[in-house]
């Protein structure tokens, strides 16, 4: 249970390797898969955090080596959250940013597409926030953690309506 059976810098670089390729793998699925979590979504993570769990820590099961991984994980995430706040440019990297979906009334299809929303998701987020017509939004935004903001034409653009929970693709 406490003898490791590969060195403890193996478990920390293989540790390391797995988290740079899962957050880029994230970061390339896009802000709308994150935004939700469905029972689909669920499953994908629990299997791939057991996929992974062999590559981390190789053929050690003992208690330390699971403990150097997930305290690895730890130090790894809280030094990609002071670097992204230190570096701006890696935060939009590592984070994206917001993509307008709506702008005076005119659906930006490009946007959309690129975003992997289609215009009956539009649709239904405005119609959460009691919007009938997309001619009736000045802005529409895809929120880098997969909600959509909408301001309406006639607001003061001071209040910003935000789904509490964000929509999934269709």
């Amino acid at each position: 249970m406490f003898s490791i059976a590969i060195p403890v810098w193996e478990i920390l670089l293989r540790t390391t390797l797995v988290y740079v390729l899962i957050l880029v793998g994230l970061r390339l699925a896009g802000k709308r898969e994150i935004g939700q979590m469905t029972v689909f979504d669920l499953v994908v993570l629990l299997l791939l955090a057991n996929a992974v769990q062999n590559a981390m820590v190789g053929t050690d099961t003992s208690l330390i080596g699971g403990v150097l991984a997930a305290l690895m994980l730890l130090v790894l995430n809280g030094l990609v959250a002071q670097l992204r706040l230190r570096w701006p440019r890696l935060g939009r990297i590592i984070e994206g940013s917001p993509t307008l979906l709506v702008l005076h009334g005119e659906i930006l299809t490009p946007h959309l597409r690129r975003e992997g929303i289609d215009q009956k998701t539009l649709e239904a987020a405005l119609r959460e926030h009691g919007i009938a017509e997309v001619s009736d939004v000045e802005m529409a935004v895809l929120e880098i953690d997969g909600s959509i903001s909408i301001i309406p034409i006639d607001s003061d653009h001071h209040t910003v309506k935000r789904i509490t929970r964000p929509l999934q693709k269709m």
